[in-house]
């Protein structure tokens, strides 16, 4: 089946970025472009054709199907749109690695992408050296003035193969996570070690506070517009909630307590019977965790990870804590008061995900990226140990249901006893 439909994707004017305005524009584009490019590959080295292919559960995708709507987007976007004369590799791949974009066309349902044994991963591997070989050419052989205005589609495409590459991490590990083996994707990977330093709390006195993105440098569109909001007073954990902590909520029946939960979470505990983080599994007494280097000892001192926010919320509660807005979180670390703010685990906030004061979602398909989710979601600040180099930023906004367990998540508490 082909594309039938098709529409241009706009964007904002041209903006400072990792990019030169110089002449040696064409290769700061082709050396960001293939770095990134090839992240991906390093990531899905480890997998079997097999491993490629499977889908543990609708909101995963299999480490193949990342591989091909990540080449899709520069093909869709970038060459059909802007190098003139290029012809799509295989007709038939618009349709199959489309992923949301309506207005860019018809795609395969997203609970069937696993269904996909053709095209093979080695047929991928190929797409993605067709897609590569004719975007450096084109970055190449384009004048400048088009590298100018292009420059921010780019930056958009090299960012949303940053995010897949994160979501290959966190959907090959729920795959491993159902084989009894269980499977290693790297023996020697380790969880990173937590920092503890300065006092357990940040004060935040109450205060008109700058909020959201407001340099020019690359950021999506839900990051804007820059506002103001009242803050404070709170105090901020200066640590991540520690596997140790969590224990001690488990042991004081924190599942079981109805009182402690939000009523559409204490459902959901109940009808999934949830009695621990998500890839914890008790062998002989003792608590294991399903990791990217296969089923290990759960570390006391390690932040918890693999937690909804139903249970961050409940967690919090038990605590006689809160979980902290968005707002708060990034005031604290734009200060560079937290500890271990990006890098470990994502932290839930108490935050609806919803828009900015002013927000507009850019023109164009590119304008369905954010907008269109801000509704029953929750924000989530920082970055995770999946979350590739120079990926994260203060005024980055995560988003996820509430239920959502299988993504790098965990949390850090808020006092409003001032």
């Amino acid at each position: 089946m082909t594309q039938t439909a098709s529409a241009a994707a706009k964007f904002p004017p041209p903006a400072p970025s990792r990019f030169s305005e110089s002449g040696s524009l064409a290769q700061d584009l082709v050396e960001a472009y293939l770095a990134v490019r090839s992240e991906t590959e390093r990531r899905a080295a480890p997998l079997s054709a097999e491993d490629q292919l499977i889908q543990s559960m609708p909101d995963a995708s299999p480490a193949k199907w990342h591989r091909a709507h990540t080449t899709w987007f520069f093909e869709q976007f970038l060459l059909g749109e802007h190098c003139a004369g290029y012809q799509p590799f295989h007709p038939d791949y618009a349709f199959l690695f489309n992923s949301y974009y309506v207005s860019a066309g018809p795609r395969h349902a997203r609970h069937r992408r696993g269904d996909l044994t053709r095209p093979a991963a080695a047929d991928i591997t190929a797409y993605r050296r067709h897609v590569d070989a004719a975007v450096v050419k084109f970055f190449r052989s384009a004048e400048h003035d088009t590298l100018m205005r292009i420059t921010p589609l780019v930056e958009v495409g090299l960012n949303h193969e940053q995010q897949h590459q994160e979501l290959m991490f966190t959907d090959i590990l729920h795959a491993f996570a159902q084989n009894p083996i269980p499977p290693a994707y790297d023996p020697a990977w380790q969880f990173p070690a937590s920092t503890r330093k300065g006092e357990d709390w940040l004060t935040l006195n109450e205060g008109i506070y700058a909020i959201g993105h407001a340099e020019e440098s690359f950021h999506f569109d839900n990051e804007k517009p820059a506002h103001r909001a009242l803050v404070g007073p709170v105090k901020l954990a200066r640590n991540l909630v520690t596997n140790a902590e969590w224990l001690a909520f488990m042991q004081d029946g924190g599942y079981s307590n109805a009182t402690l939960w939000l009523m559409d979470g204490f459902a959901a505990a109940s009808k999934e019977q949830w009695q621990a983080p998500f890839y914890w599994r008790e062998i002989d007494g003792q608590w294991h965790i399903m990791t990217l280097a296969g089923l290990k000892p759960v570390d006391p001192a390690a932040a918890v990870c693999h937690v909804s926010y139903y249970e961050a919320d409940a967690f919090a509660r038990w605590s006689g804590k809160h979980l902290p807005t968005e707002m708060e979180w990034e005031v604290a670390a734009r200060a560079d008061q937290l500890n271990d703010a990006f890098g470990i685990v994502w932290q839930w906030t108490r935050s609806a995900y919803s828009p900015y004061p002013g927000y507009r979602a850019i023109e164009g398909a590119l304008g369905e990226y954010n907008g269109k989710f801000m509704v029953n979601q929750l924000v989530l600040r920082g970055s995770s140990l999946a979350t590739p180099e120079g990926h994260s930023r203060v005024t980055y906004r995560n988003f996820f249901y509430p239920h959502h367990r299988w993504q790098f998540t965990g949390l850090r508490l808020a006092d409003y006893s001032v």
